[in-house]
């Protein structure tokens, strides 16, 4: 029997996705084995969403956290997390949000990014009305070019900004790289390299100008064997938890196991060499090019065809022996994007669903 097997496949429906324990929690333990210091590790909730995987960070050890939402921020405020940073820009209603967090959850430093003056004028306005202080991040753009500010003089006037208002603790910054991909480490670390050299500049300036050494935020999953050698910044990995056939192809350094996989039923033969899944949009994140959404571990020949709501159409070959009804096990190509189309997790022991895990902070 394979690892990812039910054994009463046939009582679950489906699309259904799958979790496996045993295999996060070693995921996990390879992420500690990977740093010097466990408090330099801020991993990133948005692959999976659950405050059961938070939980089993936590017993871990892990007392520091990433998260892109504000849903993301309150279900670590209710784990009971210590430290979470809310890697996304505040506006608007999300400002109000964001102080009703930093209120009901006292127990949780939360901290905010800022990348513009007018962000940190409205933060500290909000703030001074609130009576409250908030901890923020200087977002740097270090080459992904959506949000944050160029690492130069304007970086360091906005710090200095930040340092002279009411209402804001500056921190210090934070950088996000999902651009570098490369699949040689070696090719991926000069780029890692050049694209730290500026924030080292930058922090160097402003020790020269008597601020205290700022904190860096810095990378998520490819750069993090990379930033994991440097010398006391925070690394901030997130697919670890769950990993995807995505990062398994392209970060073949990075020992972490397959914790999760699709289940999904053949629901029709359209053709003597076809078959179709019901694994449709809905199920699967499909933000890829067709051929490259999923991968089916009991069948790795197929090659999908069609893609639709409900539906997903594949090439089995002429003498395929596929009925209406068989299991196939998949592995979604790209995991934190599909976590959020379920509700929940089915949670796997020994080839048998023992619980459900609420995808709690998929909602916005």
């Amino acid at each position: 029997m394979n690892w990812y097997n039910l054994h009463a496949e046939n009582q679950v429906d489906t699309p259904a996705l799958l979790v496996y324990p045993d295999r996060v929690q070693h995921n996990i333990e390879v992420l500690k084995g990977m740093i010097d210091d466990i408090n330099r590790l801020r991993p990133h909730v948005k692959t999976h969403k659950t405050k059961e995987i938070t939980q089993l960070l936590l017993n871990a050890g892990i007392r520091k956290f990433k998260c892109a939402t504000i849903v993301e921020a309150e279900m670590l405020g209710a784990c009971g997390a210590p430290d979470v940073l809310l890697a996304y820009p505040l506006y608007g209603p999300k400002l109000q949000r964001f102080v009703t967090l930093v209120q009901h959850f006292p127990q949780t430093r939360f901290s905010a990014i800022v990348d513009h003056t007018d962000a940190v004028k409205k933060l500290s306005a909000i703030a001074g009305q609130n009576e409250i202080q908030i901890d923020v991040f200087i977002d740097l753009n270090i080459g992904m070019g959506r949000t944050g500010i160029l690492p130069d003089d304007a970086a360091l006037e906005l710090y200095q900004l930040c340092s002279g208002v009411d209402g804001v603790n500056v921190k210090g910054f934070h950088a996000y790289d999902g651009h570098v991909r490369e699949i040689d480490i070696a090719e991926r670390k000069n780029i890692c390299d050049r694209n730290y050299e500026p924030i080292a500049r930058l922090i160097e300036r402003m020790l020269d100008e008597g601020f205290t050494k700022p904190r860096v935020v810095i990378g998520g999953s490819p750069s993090f064997p990379i930033y994991a050698q440097y010398p006391e910044i925070e690394c901030s990995p997130g697919t670890f938890v769950l990993w995807d056939k995505g990062y398994a192809a392209t970060l073949p350094e990075q020992n972490f196991l397959p914790a999760a996989t699709l289940m999904t039923h053949v629901v029709s033969l359209p053709s003597e060499n076809t078959i179709c899944v019901d694994l449709g949009y809905k199920a699967v994140a499909s933000e890829n090019p067709l051929e490259n959404r999923v991968f089916f571990l009991n069948a790795p020949h197929l090659k999908p065809i069609s893609h639709s709501e409900e539906h997903l159409v594949l090439e089995a070959g002429v003498d395929h022996r596929f009925q209406v009804g068989d299991v196939l096990y998949a592995l979604p190509i790209h995991i934190c994007p599909t976590v959020a189309l379920y509700d929940k997790l089915l949670v796997i022991e020994e080839g048998y669903v023992v619980d459900e895990w609420e995808v709690v902070a998929r909602r916005r």
